[in-house]
């Protein structure tokens, strides 16, 4: 049968009551945590076949925040520290799927209740890598303790960041995302479960459910090669149903949770755009290319300074100071910001709006002077470039109207004090963007509308004893 530990270590990394989301008790530490993928998938039922067993992943930096005199420091393997992970309101599994009645005739292994098959289990210690902790294969299902019926697919995980005394340093809370909706038989395809394994019926094994998929059918994600003369278990499921349906929803992981929801959705970026149809999904597979391993490239749109590491999938790059890209930006398919709320909970509480975790101060306990990641200026002032306009003015802004963040292009004619202020129809003083003395170019700051009712506000750009003004409209 199958040994459990060369399916666990890859699973995937390849491939509610809220509470109070961050807080540094001892004023120096921060811990940010995320999941790899944006969903993690699981059948809820196991008693004819396995496409996914309960497996989610978590993965943390704990962070010394500086000041100005001092970098943060990322803690590394070795260092004495410890993330502890939970998801309060959910602490027990079995009852709520079948796994453990099958597990062993699946995995050829008896597992523990309550326990996934790494040996986590629904509380534990992370494990410490290098710069970063994590915990593969938590056996969390999309069920409640209070909710038995009910899929609760966006639940928030907390994890707790302890030096070598015991000292609880910091916490965080960030999504950890699970479904058991896939399965061949909710989005209406098949009749039942025994449908597909009537199909399969020249093949002994098949006579004795369960049966796990990925035994025949190649799947890089379970880190299972297949038994070698099956195509890929993606392969054959692309291929099969691209002449039936692009309706990626049928199966990522239904029509009712939806994977997609981060911020490519937000501008309006669909599944296909990255992947193509279902049937090339498929067929590029059959053409050489590894599922799970070889995926959509950010740098496909992107530029080098704002993609991935070469030869490496986003969920595995690492970006300013051995950080990984996930850590601010969120996983695959729920880049903040989200649709989804608990996605942007924990950098919403950090920073106090949502997007990408870009203030500075939360680890640096300051603002730095200089640009930052990606060319951010923290202190928004963002050059675009050196010509040196003949007036000074304020430029419209874009996109407009905007309900998540806008820019505001600006020209400085002569070198002195800027000030660029926000108000409302009132006359009210909303923020302050700019307060600097600038060099004579052309600029840019950014607005985000996360603490902004919709409707109209004006920009007023003040420099050299002359004001400037440009209206701006924020709708929710």
């Amino acid at each position: 049968m199958i040994v459990v530990a060369a399916i666990l270590a890859t699973f995937l990394f390849m491939a509610f009551s809220r509470i109070k989301q961050q807080e540094s008790l001892s004023g120096s530490y921060v811990v940010l945590g995320w999941n790899d993928l944006g969903m993690h998938c699981a059948n809820k039922t196991f008693a004819k076949m396995c496409i996914l067993p309960p497996y989610n992943n978590q993965f943390s930096h704990v962070i010394k925040v500086g000041d100005a005199n001092t970098l943060p420091v990322v803690q590394s393997a070795g260092s004495g520290f410890y993330v502890t992970y939970e998801i309060p309101g959910n602490t027990y599994s079995v009852g709520k799927t079948d796994f453990w009645t099958y597990a062993s005739q699946l995995f050829g292994t008896t597992i523990s209740p309550n326990i996934g098959l790494t040996g986590m289990g629904m509380t534990g210690t992370m494990l410490d890598s290098l710069n970063y902790f994590y915990a593969y294969g938590i056996p969390i299902t999309p069920y409640t303790d209070v909710n038995l019926t009910t899929e609760s697919p966006f639940q928030l995980a907390m994890l707790k960041a302890y030096d070598a005394g015991n000292t609880l340093l910091a916490t965080t809370q960030n999504t950890i995302p699970v479904s058991n909706e896939i399965n061949c038989v909710s989005s209406g395809c098949h009749t039942s479960e025994q449908d597909i394994l009537d199909e399969h019926d020249q093949l002994p094994a098949f006579n004795n459910p369960p049966v796990f998929c990925a035994t025949c059918h190649a799947d890089p994600a379970l880190g299972m090669p297949g038994n070698g003369t099956t195509v890929s278990f993606s392969q054959a499921i692309h291929q099969t149903h691209g002449s039936l349906t692009n309706n990626c929803y049928k199966c990522h992981p239904g029509p009712n949770t939806q994977c997609l929801r981060g911020y490519m959705k937000i501008i309006g970026k669909t599944c296909t755009d990255c992947h193509g149809s279902v049937s090339n999904v498929g067929n590029t597979i059959e053409s050489g290319r590894i599922p799970w391993v070889n995926e959509p490239q950010c740098s496909s749109c992107h530029d080098a300074n704002h993609s991935e590491n070469p030869g490496k999938l986003y969920k595995l790059s690492k970006g300013h100071s051995g950080l990984f890209c996930e850590a601010c930006h969120n996983s695959t398919h729920a880049e903040v910001t989200s649709e989804n709320a608990n996605d942007n909970l924990q950098n919403l509480t950090l920073q106090g709006y949502a997007g990408p975790l870009k203030k500075c101060e939360v680890c640096h306990g300051y603002i730095p002077a200089g640009p930052g990641p990606h060319g951010y200026n923290p202190v928004g002032i963002i050059p675009i470039s050196g010509n040196i306009p003949t007036s000074s003015e304020i430029l419209p802004n874009y996109p407009n109207p905007f309900a998540f963040m806008t820019n505001i292009p600006y020209m400085i004619k002569d070198e002195g004090p800027v000030k660029l202020d926000v108000f409302d129809l009132s006359g009210n003083k909303i923020t302050t963007l700019i307060d600097a003395r600038l060099k004579a170019g052309e600029y840019k700051a950014e607005l985000y509308a996360n603490k902004l009712s919709a409707g109209t506000y004006i920009c007023r750009l003040s420099t050299n004893g002359l004001n400037y003004h440009r209206k701006i409209l924020v709708v929710k």
